[in-house]
């Protein structure tokens, strides 16, 4: 019942009150970044949602679009900005992604959207991550985040999936505020977000 029904509902409403509080925090950090990015303080990108149906995720833009002398795009790490690197350490960067939320592209809690590149390279059980709506935070970020490999992650989030309750998103919840608050698992040993997947080594 909770997962079919109340889930849906509770979600809208939470992040429609979130919205009207946090729309100070959405202002001043719009104009932060609009400024330190050339004029573009959102990012939009396709992300696969529900039973792998394409929606567009809307984020705060961390970081410029600097490119190197091939016109290739500089890492990660020295394309995030100061604003951008406080935004992400702060996880305000997922603030947008609340109107994902109202749209029904997304939960509160539920596997974190990836890239539709990836799609192609989960084996038969991490594709089970998307029998659920993707979340802004859920179980792999509670336990880990961006620090864990990528089999330990999927393996949270079909566990997640398998074992999703009311009990469980009210302790995800909980577990979200501490982390933002101690600013564990941001970012992978070396990278300033988290390696690219490439796929199963043992497949």
């Amino acid at each position: 019942m909770y997962k079919l029904y109340f889930k849906r509902l509770i979600d809208f409403v939470i992040a429609f009150v979130a919205l009207v509080i946090l729309s100070p925090v959405l202002v001043l950090v719009t104009i932060g970044l609009y400024f330190a990015n050339a004029g573009k303080p959102f990012f939009l990108q396709p992300r696969p949602g529900l039973n792998e149906k394409i929606f567009k995720i809307i984020k705060f833009k961390t970081m410029n679009d600097q490119k190197d002398v091939q016109g290739n795009l500089l890492p990660d790490a020295d394309r995030l900005t100061s604003i951008g690197a406080f935004v992400r350490k702060t996880s305000l960067d997922e603030i947008p992604q609340l109107i994902n939320v109202l749209k029904g592209d997304m939960a509160l809690i539920g596997p974190r959207p990836l890239l539709i590149e990836y799609l192609v390279l989960y084996n038969e059980r991490q594709k089970r991550r998307h029998e659920v709506r993707p979340g802004i935070t859920g179980w792999a970020q509670v336990n880990g985040r961006n620090a864990i490999s990528w089999d330990k992650k999927f393996e949270l989030d079909v566990w997640y999936v398998d074992h999703l309750s009311a009990l469980l998103d009210l302790k995800i919840f909980f577990l979200t505020i501490k982390k933002v608050f101690v600013r564990e698992g941001i970012s992978a040993n070396g990278h300033a977000t988290m390696e690219a997947f490439k796929g199963n080594s043992n497949e």
